[in-house]
């Protein structure tokens, strides 16, 4: 009943998570967008209410005209819509299906005792350690060199690093799926950071200034413009990597952490892409295409480096002698020992992980196909290879479905 409880908790979760998260970055990369693309006012009157740039855009049968205020408006409206909800929700809903994914469950899901065999709540503080420390450590990057001469190169340059010792710690330290997902969640986490302690407080800030008759310092708003763009540049490397988990080319690769900073990077300088997209038609910035040339060129150079070995190059293993001993079609009888090892403790008698059992012939039959595509195919399962099954196993598991997946 649990593992069922999980499972809704698991399903409703992912579902709120990926809806308040498709209102976040869509918000985001509106703004992104919208002030790449905005033009100094015509209008005299514009001009004189202090309006720095507008656009005029069609959509959905009718035509917008927004303007942006770079300091501050002549008055503030009755109401004023404000952007951080839906990076707290997106926030919230990530780490309660983080939590109820994989922190309940540290020993299966988390933890890989090939590389760090520690108790499960030790592997939880590490992992939330990642989030707290990146974060503490990215800000105080920001706060050094963000305001300096040339500081955007020096801070994109410092986090970078401070991303790929993180990817190697988590890949290291972490069950290779596990790992993926908390760079994601990590970087995530600086972003709703960026919203929460810096974007939203400067504009309160600046909001009561107004409301007081105050001069408005400007630099709230340089800082909050900042922020919001490192959380631009973070969010296809954030969505790699919550996505990735349904690859396993990705993170069961041994360099996976090669992997994961390759396509991390990838994301980010197709990010730049497009932010230089729109100003690039208005003359004001360089050609982008060549950021957009970078990120494909890794995601081919990935995609070559992760490509299987053709069967004819490939030498001879242990599993093409078990196959070639048991000859052409593999029965129950010798796969059941394999599936008694390897999979019963999870799907046996005791426990069956998400409501599947396979210690009988016939609920073997019904989940055939999950066995394949699970097993060998994905190389999922076992879940951090937790009881050991060998490559030969997998090539029996392997000749036993393709040769009619007999169970009688």
């Amino acid at each position: 009943m649990e593992s069922y409880i999980l499972d809704w908790l698991n399903l409703l979760l992912r579902w709120t998570h990926v809806v308040t998260a498709i209102a976040w970055i869509g918000s985001s990369f509106y703004f992104v967008f919208l002030d790449s693309s905005l033009t100094p006012p015509e209008d005299e009157d514009l001009k004189k209410q202090g309006v720095s740039g507008e656009l005029w855009a069609v959509h959905g049968g009718g035509f917008y005209h927004p303007v942006k205020f770079a300091v501050k408006p002549p008055q503030l409206p009755k109401h004023l819509h404000w952007f951080y909800w839906e990076s707290y929700s997106t926030w919230l809903t990530g780490f309660a299906l983080f939590t109820v994914s994989y922190l309940w469950s540290a020993s299966t899901y988390l933890i890989d005792k090939s590389k760090m065999d520690w108790a499960p709540w030790q592997a939880i503080t590490v992992a939330i350690a990642f989030l707290v420390v990146f974060w503490v450590l990215y800000d105080l990057i920001c706060r050094r060199y963000g305001q300096r001469k040339n500081g955007d190169a020096m801070v994109g340059a410092l986090v970078l690093l401070l991303v790929c010792i993180a990817s190697w710690l988590a890949c290291h330290w972490f069950a290779g799926r596990a790992a993926f997902l908390l760079m994601g969640a990590m970087l995530a986490t600086s972003m709703s950071a960026n919203v929460a302690h810096w974007i939203i407080p400067g504009q309160r800030k600046v909001v009561a200034a107004i409301k007081a008759g105050e001069p408005v310092d400007p630099i709230h708003g340089m800082r909050g413009k900042q922020r919001s763009v490192h959380n631009t540049y973070f969010t296809l490397p954030v969505l790699f990597a919550m996505l990735s988990g349904h690859y396993s080319f990705t993170y069961t690769h041994p360099q996976n952490w090669l992997v994961l900073i390759a396509m991390m990077f990838a994301g980010a300088a197709i990010r730049q892409f497009f932010v230089m997209r729109h100003g690039y038609k208005l003359g004001r910035n360089g050609n982008p295409l060549p950021y957009a040339g970078v990120g494909v060129a890794v995601m081919v150079a990935m995609m070559l480096w992760l490509a299987p070995e053709s069967a004819k190059t490939t030498p001879a293993t242990a599993a093409d002698t078990v196959t070639a001993s048991v000859g052409g079609a593999i029965g129950y009888a010798t796969l059941q020992p394999i599936l008694a090892q390897r999979c019963y403790l999870c799907h046996g008698a005791q426990v069956q992980m998400k409501n599947v059992r396979l210690d009988s012939a016939a609920n073997v039959k019904l989940h055939a196909q999950n066995i394949y595509q699970q097993a060998v195919v994905s190389k999922i399962m076992p879940m951090t290879n937790t009881t050991g099954i060998s490559e030969a196993e997998r090539m029996v598991i392997k000749q036993w479905f393709e040769t009619g997946a007999k169970t009688d």
